[in-house]
């Protein structure tokens, strides 16, 4: 045994590949070296039976195991276990290694049922606190009468007669052995010789079902809550699908929300954004004070810390964003427009003094032409 060569070697892989690695480099050299690739070579024969050999034993976590810490005498292959090469046709190893990619080597008749989608409109307060909502769901679900196969109560479905009941069957394509759904009884394994009249031997019926949602605090707009097996019933009883419902927030008259964070706009009159004041604003907790100072300019923003969401992914909260718009007055009368004008040349007489930014403004206008002219 001392002369055979190194199991891991004869793969091209290190001591420490992982079975999805193992796999890839036993399909690289059985496509290489297989006999039937090679007909009439009798080194490819060989080295196909030294590569089948160390798979069989590398892919088996005891014999992996044993060949680690003993080398080749802890697995005895003499006797034609690990490593006898059969005579095994292609199509057996192309089922065996490649059945993954092709659907071959496991049956179908488990089947799942169909995933479902619902767009679930929230108000942008059940959203942030959290809510239990109903849905009404059309869907297909288990026949009660049957009990999900299909056949009348008090038959059962037999064996499907072309695929022996595998629910599958095996196409010859050259020397590429492909296993496919039975045409016959569509993957099942199974024909149902006395259908159930109810669902006519589909195992399931149409049906409208009310599922409770509880949706956690703080969901925002594209938020899905996956309900497992909420969703179509398979055929013949196979297990049902998933419903996921996406989660939609509707506009809010007051606020908009950005993340956890929430927005609003609060107009104050221009007296206040003067000489200063307070006043109350709404957040989804109930009113607060909002102290506004003196000499406060349209569009300033106000932080109100952990007013706004709770993060649905840990315990965060974020901040509502308050900026105040300076309304101006409309439908004055003739003696708050006299006492306007009164106001306007008292501040004109003092200059920029009252007006900095608009005469930063100006000055940047002034510069702009000249810069045209020149």
């Amino acid at each position: 045994m001392a002369d055979k060569p190194d199991y891991y070697d004869i793969l091209g892989v290190s001591r420490d590949v992982d079975e999805a690695g193992l796999k890839k480099a036993y399909r690289r050299y059985a496509m290489k070296y297989h006999p039937d690739r090679n007909q009439g070579d009798s080194k490819a024969e060989e080295k196909f039976k030294e590569v089948k050999e160390a798979y069989d034993v590398l892919s088996d976590s005891q014999k992996r195991a044993a060949y680690d810490q003993f080398g080749h005498a802890g697995v005895d292959t003499s006797a034609g276990g690990a490593g006898g090469f059969s005579g095994a046709g292609f199509g057996d190893i192309f089922g065996d290694v490649f059945g993954d990619i092709f659907g071959g080597g496991q049956s179908s008749r488990t089947q799942r049922g169909v995933d479902l989608r619902y767009n679930l409109e929230l108000s942008l307060e059940q959203a942030v606190s959290g809510a239990t909502v109903k849905i009404r769901v059309p869907k297909m679900i288990a026949c009660e009468v049957c009990d999900g196969s299909g056949a009348k109560r008090g038959s059962t479905p037999v064996d499907c007669s072309t695929c022996g009941g595998v629910g599958q069957v095996r196409m010859q394509q050259g020397f590429f052995s492909v296993q496919q759904t039975c045409p016959q009884c569509r993957g099942a394994g199974k024909i149902i010789t006395n259908p159930c009249s109810t669902c006519r031997g589909q195992g399931r019926v149409k049906d409208t079902k009310t599922i409770s949602v509880k949706v956690p605090e703080g969901v925002d707009n594209g938020d899905r809550i996956r309900l497992t097996s909420e969703g179509e019933a398979a055929e013949f009883g196979g297990p049902s699908g998933d419903l996921y419902v996406h989660i939609v927030v509707k506009d809010h008259p007051i606020f908009a929300r950005e993340d956890t964070d929430l927005y609003c706009e609060v107009p104050i009159s221009f007296t206040t954004a003067t000489l200063g004041g307070e006043l109350e604003v709404p957040t989804l907790d109930g009113k607060v004070k909002l102290k506004i100072p003196l000499e406060t300019q349209s569009g300033k923003l106000f932080r109100l810390r952990s007013k706004g969401v709770r993060s649905v992914r840990n315990s965060s909260k974020g901040d509502l964003l308050c900026r105040v718009v300076v309304e101006t007055p409309v439908k004055l009368n003739t003696k708050q427009k006299e006492i306007l004008k009164e106001f306007e040349k008292s501040i004109n007489a003092q200059g920029s003094k009252n007006s900095p930014q608009a005469r930063s403004w100006m000055d940047g206008v002034k510069k702009f032409f000249d810069s045209m002219a020149g």
